[in-house]
């Protein structure tokens, strides 16, 4: 029954995802807590370590899934259900995309979901951002590393785009790099 419940769970995840993997998360969300297979707290150390290992989030997420829930087998129904919808659409865009790409309606409802995936992964941003500060503490106290953290690395990441040699700030696995540093001192250290 397991096996079932993966397949069709990390479907949905596969069809009604856009925009990427941090879009996804969501919808992940949903999904992985109605079921009951990890709690809130675990899926919040789950996207961390999807996050921090190679691969799309979205996948990893779905293989550390199915491996806790049915192990080998498990990952496999989940990665693959979560990739399925992906490539059969990609499969079917492929076929129709010479006749409508020019198309404005088509460019208009893809401004339009790009825009929604901007505020869609803004929003999971500050929600795994309140979770790491608030969330998970029961005690009631706030944790201000971690919005220390990010302020930090705002601060880092918006004062490189200033810097001429940088001409279009910090690269992306660098700042991946003074996060992982910096979350070792304040979270190791402090």
């Amino acid at each position: 029954m397991i096996y079932l419940d993966l397949l069709i769970g990390f479907l949905k995840v596969g069809c009604f995802s856009f925009g990427g993997a941090y879009a996804a998360i969501p919808l992940i969300r949903e999904v992985v807590l109605s079921y009951g297979w990890v709690s809130e707290e675990m899926l919040t150390d789950m996207i961390a370590v999807s996050e921090s290992t190679p691969g799309p989030i979205m996948v990893n997420l779905a293989t550390y899934v199915g491996t806790s829930q049915a192990g080998i087998p498990g990952a496999v129904i989940a990665t693959l259900a979560s990739i399925l919808p992906a490539f059969l659409i990609i499969l079917l865009i492929m076929a129709v995309m010479k006749r409508t790409l020019n198309n404005k309606y088509v460019q208009a409802v893809m401004r339009g979901l790009q825009a929604c995936v901007i505020g869609v992964i803004t929003a999971v941003g500050i929600w795994m951002l309140y979770q790491n500060a608030v969330g998970p503490v029961v005690t009631g106290q706030t944790d201000v590393r971690p919005l220390l953290l990010a302020a930090v690395l705002a601060l880092i990441y918006f004062g490189s785009r200033k810097i001429k040699a940088l001409k279009k700030g910090l690269s992306p696995i660098a700042l991946i790099g003074i996060s992982a540093l910096l979350g070792v001192v304040v979270f190791g250290l402090f």
